[in-house]
């Protein structure tokens, strides 16, 4: 394969960034773009960008032999039939997170992956940010020693609107999910308990939802260490994220990027510019960077660096995290595997 041959399903702001994205990369080529919502406006933007074909079926993309590989960028109760649809006609898929707010349809669609044997990689685009990278490659080379700690930061700059706030799966999935991925990604361990606690400081509208928009959530790694992530759904002076490992031979810390490192002091302060706003300014590079080595993979048949299992995996943190909220109490991740299919349905359900 000397060119990769994308459909993105989704052309919403995940969809639109991934496309010029990869429009940068010299052996990828967009076929096709669809949104169930396509119109003249998303038509004059492909045409604009020469994407050839737009459509509002998804099936159009699923089903053309000249597509390889399809972009799922759409609303996530659409991940699982997608990823079904599209590996069952032996396409290789990249899916924004969560893969599902449901842990077993999630198995199900990892399962139909390894059955046709494509590649799935999950859109956890923080692990390509250079800063948290440096701190991972730090811990793969032995400079702290043995994990000890991991604390993570994450605070948005404003909360969302109420109709996201209504559909968007909760404080544990949609967004701290990052922060479970990060933990994991960080500390080279699976997390085996935790224990979450949080409420609504921020706006009334979360608790109408049964969400929260402040928690604290600790972990316990498999391998001994232990886990720390403060969230936020405002933070008044920009997006704050930040990471720390800390070992038996020393820390990594990764802090904030800012536009600029100068710093004005003088005897009435000390001033500095805040971080960026969003997610966007923060992790445009790792945008870039995420799709560069998916198609990468898919070019050289090498492991994708951010697999469904852990996708998977931070979704079944995040089903304990909710668990442990709503019951005040540790839960560990084998619960998953000792309850029976019916409880775990119900449960998931009255945790929504």
């Amino acid at each position: 394969m000397n060119k990769v041959r994308i459909g993105i399903i989704g052309a919403g702001r995940i969809g639109k960034i991934h496309a010029d994205n990869l429009r940068r990369h010299p052996q990828a080529e967009i076929v096709a773009i669809g949104d169930l919502f396509a119109d003249d406006e998303l038509v004059d933007w492909a045409n604009a960008r020469g994407i050839p074909v737009v459509t509002n079926d998804s099936e159009d993309i699923i089903n053309n032999p000249d597509i390889d590989v399809v972009f799922i960028c759409s609303s996530t109760d659409s991940h699982v039939p997608l990823i079904k649809q599209a590996a069952r006609k032996g396409k290789h898929i990249f899916c924004e997170k969560p893969i599902s707010m449901d842990i077993r349809q999630t198995e199900e669609a990892l399962e139909e992956v390894r059955r046709a044997g494509v590649q799935l990689q999950v859109g956890f685009n923080r692990r390509f940010d250079h800063n948290f990278r440096r701190v991972r490659g730090h811990v793969e080379a032995g400079a702290i020693g043995e994990v000890q700690l991991i604390k993570i930061t994450s605070r948005d700059p404003i909360p969302p609107p109420e109709d996201y706030i209504e559909v968007s799966g909760g404080i544990f999935m949609d967004m701290m999910i990052h922060d479970f991925d990060m933990a994991r990604y960080l500390s080279g361990s699976e997390v085996e308990e935790v224990f979450a606690q949080g409420g609504v400081l921020v706006d009334p509208a979360f608790a109408r939802y049964d969400d929260i928009d402040t928690a604290i959530v600790t972990l316990r790694f498999t391998n001994g260490a232990f886990g720390v992530i403060d969230c936020s759904r405002k933070a008044v002076y920009g997006y704050d994220q930040r990471a720390e490992a800390f070992g038996s031979k020393g820390v990594a810390t990764a802090d904030n990027d800012y536009p600029n490192t100068a710093v004005l002091s003088t005897e009435d302060g000390i001033w500095r510019d805040k971080p960026p706003h969003f997610f966007l300014e923060r992790y445009n590079a790792a945008y870039v960077l995420e799709t560069e080595q998916f198609i990468d993979c898919v070019l050289n048949g090498s492991a994708v660096p951010v697999s469904g299992e852990d996708g998977w995996q931070a979704e079944k943190i995040a089903w304990a995290a909710k668990r442990s909220l709503h019951e005040r109490r540790v839960v560990k991740l084998t619960e998953l595997d000792d309850r029976n299919e019916d409880e775990l349905a119900e449960r998931q359900t009255e945790g929504r």
